[in-house]
């Protein structure tokens, strides 16, 4: 059992009080009920049935939108799925893209399996030896705070933070399900006109 696992919430909302304009992609499942329960934004892009597509969906906007910060909030069995994804990110270098994964070290929407992230694989160690500019594995509220200070600074590359969170399956805070709307709630968040 990991040692200092936070609480979910509380460390998504000290994330997004202090987003200051970022857009924000979720991962499917918890990440995105989490974002939600924080509070809905025309800046927040929902994945409802792209297991493993965050990061990358992230890489294609942060790309798309050079001049504004891109933050993914996943969970560790996406971000798994996705393990390539994070050398593609790497090689690519957006300079305005971070990846939070929220680890519980279990595939929450499953059934609480174990994950391997659980038996030993580093997500932040595999981004940095990928070459993420910054990466890091955080275990309580105040490294998110120091955290949040961190993402405020400009950066040279990509980076990837693992948020160590407690085991657990919280009560749904779900957001809007049509992905028409979300997609063009958010086009037009961007300026951009319906499609």
């Amino acid at each position: 059992m990991t040692q200092h696992q936070m609480d979910r919430r509380a460390a998504v909302n000290k994330l997004l009080a202090a987003r200051d304009g970022a857009l924000v992609v979720t991962g499917l499942g918890s990440p995105s009920y989490d974002v939600h329960a924080a509070g809905d934004e025309d800046s927040n892009f929902y994945l409802w049935g792209a297991m493993g597509g965050a990061a990358l969906t992230g890489l294609g906007l942060a790309q798309a939108q050079r001049d504004t910060r891109v933050m993914v909030i996943t969970g560790d069995g996406e971000q798994l799925m996705a393990f390539g994804a994070l050398a593609t990110i790497a090689v690519a270098a957006p300079k305005n893209l971070d990846i939070i994964v929220l680890d519980n070290q279990h595939f929450g929407e499953t059934g609480m399996q174990p994950s391997h992230t659980g038996r030993g694989i580093c997500l932040a160690r595999v981004a940095a030896a990928t070459g993420f500019a910054d990466s890091a594995e955080l275990r309580s509220l105040e490294e998110v705070d120091a955290l949040v200070d961190r993402l405020r600074m400009p950066a040279a590359g990509p980076r990837l933070f693992v948020l160590k969170i407690k085991a657990e399956n919280l009560p749904r805070s779900l957001p809007p399900r049509d992905a028409v709307f979300v997609k063009n709630r958010f086009r037009a968040h961007l300026g951009l006109a319906p499609c």
